[in-house]
């Protein structure tokens, strides 16, 4: 069978990561028969520059034929002046919005080679596995009315709006409650709901679709709780599950109790399963171009790809134990280096992954 994937490289260091993240997918292809095929395509300030749109036809056409998509990432200060409509991150919305890719899942794994890279003490994250399931598709991203406009009294106000129906909500309550069921059953629902009424209708249907998962444990908290816990405590979440604004500020955060935000890969999925893979970091345009990017969270998130949208767990078990011999041998890109590690760029990070495969891991 033939698995096509549109490869995303976009912008900043995009180009680096998803370039190690194929050498892996490239030899596992061929040591394995996987069927991979890949394609390129243009995103964000790339796509810009060539089209005058950050999400242009062609690549529309080219992700909904894909089977997965492999994205590296957008943005820059080259783009900043743009026209918000236009803005390189308009087509990462855009992606998410036209493939309906609603369900966003940003596991938080402290390796345990990088227990001294954290700010934390190593008691409090040491064995840390949790699982952040984000909405992406709704929300105050997204939400309308928003703009900007001229009050009565000539001052301008910003407005943006916060809401959620009860399908979207139903959905992602879905998808995260069957994620728990495969790992500890706990669920954390985060909320807002003591002063958003929109949030309060989320914890509503939270409740009402925990009646089918009887094997599960809900909680509820309030989002600024949960991110001093997060810091205070992370090892007492197991799945936690948000609305789009609090799923992107909680993982950030939760990013940086593993280390780097470079260790962390993510999955967007649809209802069916097709997902886009990209790591959580941004295009880091201070060190585009100079080899130094820490490509592993773009690798992990193709172990991601292979795993839930093509159903080869063998493959991405692979990668994932490749990942973890490369750390063994004390390579380190800039983000993670400490003394005493060797110090490797871009492509000799993603050479060891290759070189322990080679090896049989």
């Amino acid at each position: 069978m033939t698995h096509k994937i549109a490869v995303l490289a976009g912008d900043g260091i995009g180009p680096e990561i998803v370039n190690e993240a194929v050498k892996v997918l490239d030899y596992l292809n061929a040591d394995m028969g996987l069927g991979l095929e890949f394609e390129n395509g243009l995103i964000g300030g790339a796509a810009y520059d060539e089209t005058g749109s950050p999400f242009p036809e062609a690549t529309i056409t080219l992700t909904k034929a894909a089977d997965a998509i492999l994205l590296g990432a957008v943005g820059g200060y080259k783009w900043e002046s743009l026209d918000i409509a236009v803005r390189p991150e308009k087509g990462l919305l855009g992606l998410r919005s036209e493939l309906e890719l609603f369900s966003n899942l940003r596991p938080a794994i402290l390796y345990p080679q990088l227990a001294d890279a954290s700010t934390l003490k190593p008691e409090v994250v040491a064995g840390l596995d949790l699982m952040i399931v984000r909405e992406l598709t709704g929300g105050i991203y997204f939400g309308q009315p928003r703009g900007i406009r001229v009050l009565d009294n000539g001052e301008k106000q910003g407005y943006n709006t916060l809401v959620y129906t009860e399908t979207e909500i139903k959905r992602i309550a879905h998808s995260a409650f069957k994620i728990a069921q495969k790992r500890d059953k706990r669920l954390c629902s985060v909320d807002k709901a003591n002063v958003l009424e929109c949030t309060e209708l989320w914890r509503e249907i939270m409740d009402e679709v925990a009646k089918d998962y009887p094997d599960v444990e809900l909680s509820h908290m309030y989002v600024d709780n949960a991110s001093m816990q997060l810091v205070r405590a992370p090892k007492q979440f197991d799945v936690m599950v948000t609305t789009n604004m609090f799923g992107d500020i909680l993982s950030d955060t939760a990013s940086m109790l593993t280390g780097s935000i470079g260790m962390l890969p993510s999955a967007s999925l649809d209802c069916n399963g097709k997902g886009m893979y990209e790591p959580i970091h941004g295009s880091a345009p201070d060190i585009a171009g100079k080899g130094i990017a820490n490509p592993l969270a773009t690798i992990l998130s193709a172990a991601m790809m292979l795993r839930y949208t093509f159903n080869q767990s063998v493959a991405a078990d692979r990668i994932e134990a490749a990942v973890n011999s490369a750390l063994d041998s004390n390579v380190r890109t800039a983000d993670i280096y400490s003394d005493g590690m060797q110090k490797v760029s871009t492509s000799e990070m993603g050479d060891a992954v290759v070189n322990a495969l080679k090896a049989g891991v």
